[in-house]
């Protein structure tokens, strides 16, 4: 008999499928290949005591994933939103959640950005303004400590799958400790001496918050790479080129150099933030996309 199920928990080949009861299966897929992620609604079939077999994958609404020329990592399945986490320390990238976010427009999730270790007051004016283009752009911005309380986070949750996502040492499984004592997620000290977070979730799992409500915790990752989105995806994963689109004087623009190009003239009169417009410039470069003037 066919049984239905989430996948709460990827390790691998190995997943962790949560029945409408209740009862948790270490379930395993059909052949070599295996392309599941956390939150994906499978079929399985039982294969013995606590274990089954995963026969089918539901569509999914949504499918957040990295690429690189290489290869591709699945993050999480069936999420509405992507809960970008940074902190006041280590140090973050501002490119790597402006690629988290492309990544979300392209699936039209929302988004919400979360600066975490606010209690290090001294630190926060000194990270509030790497932030700000996100804000003056519309993405909310929540401040707050993890080990403060996380209460103020409770609304933005509600109703939502959610999954976390950023640099290691940010304080994602400390904010889903906080959220569920008894998720007993692993976390680890940030490496002063490399300005940088230590790997401690190794897998993307799964906790319900409620009926309604849920959240993935994912590893964390130091490169987003987006090579799987289309040049046209990417343009319309900034916000901000939205209404210039389809204004510059070439049809194929690539909005680097070419006469009269409406992106690169507001980056230029300062309309784009010019760290944005280089994350846009380092992404069209990954995917190959020419430069220069188009005919």
């Amino acid at each position: 008999m066919k049984l239905a199920g989430t996948i709460v928990a990827a390790h691998g080949r190995q997943y962790r499928v949560e029945l409408s009861t209740g009862e948790i299966l270490l379930c395993f897929p059909r052949g070599k290949k295996s392309e599941l992620a956390c939150g994906d609604q499978v079929s399985i079939q039982r294969s013995g005591d606590a274990q089954g077999v995963v026969d089918s994958i539901a569509p999914r609404h949504t499918l957040l994933y990295r690429s690189n020329e290489f290869k591709q990592k699945l993050i999480a399945a069936n999420v509405t939103q992507i809960i970008v986490v940074v902190a006041t320390e280590p140090s973050f990238s501002d490119e790597l959640i402006t690629r988290c976010i492309v990544a979300a427009e392209s699936q039209d999730m929302q988004v919400l950005i979360i600066l975490n270790k606010c209690d290090l007051s001294e630190r926060v004016a000194r990270t509030v303004p790497t932030l700000a283009p996100f804000e003056k752009l519309g993405y909310p911005l929540l401040r707050l400590s993890a080990h403060a309380g996380v209460q103020e986070l409770l609304p933005y949750l509600s109703g939502h799958t959610s999954v976390l996502v950023g640099q290691s040492g940010m304080g994602k499984s400390t904010l889903t400790n906080a959220l569920m004592p008894e998720a007993n997620a692993p976390t680890r000290e940030i490496s002063a001496a490399l300005d940088s977070g230590k790997h401690t979730t190794t897998h993307a799992t799964l906790y319900r918050l409620d009926s309604s409500s849920a959240l993935i915790d994912s590893p964390g990752l130091q490169e987003f790479g987006l090579r799987h989105l289309s040049p046209n995806a990417i343009e319309h994963g900034f916000l901000e080129f939205r209404p210039l689109l389809g204004q510059c004087r070439f049809r194929n623009c690539r909005h680097d150099r070419e006469p009269d190009c409406a992106i690169h003239y507001a980056a230029q009169h300062g309309v784009i933030d010019p760290r944005r417009y280089a994350a846009f410039r380092s992404l069209f470069a990954e995917l190959g996309v020419p430069t220069g003037k188009q005919s």
